[in-house]
């Protein structure tokens, strides 16, 4: 009995916690700031179809600013509910800003974007992970 008790309780708790929740806005992308150690949702693009194309302002915007000169690596948006990560690795989705994260995008060699399963790699002798190279098809002779 004493176990369901401490059970509920923590439970209680967890539920009571303010949790932030991802602006719903049909096709509005987000850049997430904390400036003060409070959470500001700041608009980067309207009418975008998909989360896809949010997470491309969101890359757009992280390249300008290293471009002059920042030093931010990693962005934070938000989609539609959905919170976006963007950094060295890739591009991540999640319904919290704390939880679990879903690899939806992976850098290729040059530093594109693209869906993980489409990116063909190859390891080198040195065991380094590298692009692999396109196929080369035979030249058929010309007659």
């Amino acid at each position: 009995m004493r176990v369901l008790v401490a059970c509920g309780t923590l439970f209680a708790l967890g539920a009571c916690a303010e949790q932030v929740k991802a602006p719903r806005d049909p096709g509005v992308c987000y850049a997430v700031t904390r400036p003060n150690g409070e959470i500001q949702f700041n608009v980067v693009a309207r009418e975008q179809p998909q989360i896809e194309f949010c997470a491309a302002r969101l890359e757009e915007m992280r390249v300008r600013f290293l471009r002059m000169g920042g030093s931010t690596r990693e962005v934070t948006g938000a989609f539609q509910g959905q919170f976006i990560f963007v950094d060295a690795r890739g591009v991540a989705f999640s319904r919290s800003l704390d939880g679990g994260r879903f690899f939806a995008l992976a850098r290729t060699g040059d530093g594109r974007l693209a869906v993980p399963g489409a990116i063909q790699r190859d390891i080198d002798e040195l065991g380094v992970v590298r692009e692999a190279e396109p196929p080369t098809f035979p030249v058929a002779p010309q007659g």
